[in-house]
Protein backbone atom coordinates (compact mmCIF):
# COMPACT_ATOMS: atom_id res chain seq x y z
CA UNK A 1 0.00 0.00 0.00
CA UNK A 2 0.96 3.55 -0.66
CA UNK A 3 0.65 6.73 1.10
CA UNK A 4 -1.77 7.80 -1.58
CA UNK A 5 -3.67 4.71 -1.17
CA UNK A 6 -3.95 5.16 2.64
CA UNK A 7 -4.86 8.41 2.54
CA UNK A 8 -7.56 7.41 -0.38
CA UNK A 9 -9.11 4.86 2.71
CA UNK A 10 -9.07 7.80 5.13
CA UNK A 11 -11.51 10.11 2.99
CA UNK A 12 -8.34 12.73 2.64
CA UNK A 13 -6.87 11.63 -1.16
CA UNK A 14 -7.25 15.48 -1.57
CA UNK A 15 -3.62 15.78 0.42
CA UNK A 16 -2.16 12.97 -1.66
CA UNK A 17 -0.23 15.93 -3.90
CA UNK A 18 1.16 17.51 -0.77
CA UNK A 19 2.30 14.26 0.89
CA UNK A 20 3.94 13.38 -2.62
CA UNK A 21 5.50 17.14 -3.07
CA UNK A 22 6.92 16.89 0.44
CA UNK A 23 8.79 13.53 -0.24
CA UNK A 24 6.11 12.17 2.67
CA UNK A 25 6.96 8.49 2.98
CA UNK A 26 6.17 5.54 5.61
CA UNK A 27 9.24 5.98 7.41
CA UNK A 28 8.61 9.53 7.57
CA UNK A 29 5.00 9.45 8.36
CA UNK A 30 5.03 8.37 12.28
CA UNK A 31 6.87 11.25 12.58
CA UNK A 32 4.91 13.98 11.44
CA UNK A 33 3.01 16.55 13.96
CA UNK A 34 -0.22 18.27 13.94
CA UNK A 35 2.54 21.81 12.84
CA UNK A 36 4.09 19.61 9.86
CA UNK A 37 0.67 18.87 8.75
CA UNK A 38 -0.69 22.45 8.82
CA UNK A 39 2.63 23.15 6.90
CA UNK A 40 1.78 21.07 4.01
CA UNK A 41 -1.14 22.24 3.68
CA UNK A 42 -4.14 20.25 6.05
CA UNK A 43 -5.21 23.32 6.74
CA UNK A 44 -8.86 21.69 8.98
CA UNK A 45 -8.42 20.49 12.62
CA UNK A 46 -10.42 17.81 11.93
CA UNK A 47 -7.88 16.29 9.01
CA UNK A 48 -5.01 16.60 10.66
CA UNK A 49 -6.66 14.97 14.28
CA UNK A 50 -8.39 12.09 11.47
CA UNK A 51 -4.71 12.11 9.94
CA UNK A 52 -2.87 11.82 13.42
CA UNK A 53 -5.23 9.26 14.94
CA UNK A 54 -4.36 6.50 11.61
CA UNK A 55 -0.97 7.35 11.78
CA UNK A 56 -0.86 6.49 15.96
CA UNK A 57 -2.93 3.28 14.84
CA UNK A 58 -0.22 2.44 12.19
CA UNK A 59 2.26 2.12 15.36
CA UNK A 60 5.48 1.09 14.78
CA UNK A 61 4.31 -1.90 12.30
CA UNK A 62 5.28 -1.72 8.87
CA UNK A 63 2.28 -1.05 5.54
CA UNK A 64 0.73 -3.76 4.69
CA UNK A 65 2.51 -4.17 1.17
CA UNK A 66 6.10 -3.95 2.51
CA UNK A 67 5.31 -6.97 4.80
CA UNK A 68 3.26 -8.66 1.84
CA UNK A 69 6.56 -8.09 0.19
CA UNK A 70 8.76 -9.29 2.77
CA UNK A 71 6.43 -12.56 3.20
CA UNK A 72 6.68 -13.54 -0.61
CA UNK A 73 10.27 -13.07 -0.58
CA UNK A 74 11.25 -15.12 2.37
Amino acid sequence: MDIEAWLRGLGLERYAPAFRDNEIDWEVLPKLTSADLREIGVAAVGHRRKLLAAIAALGTSPPPAAVTAAVAGA
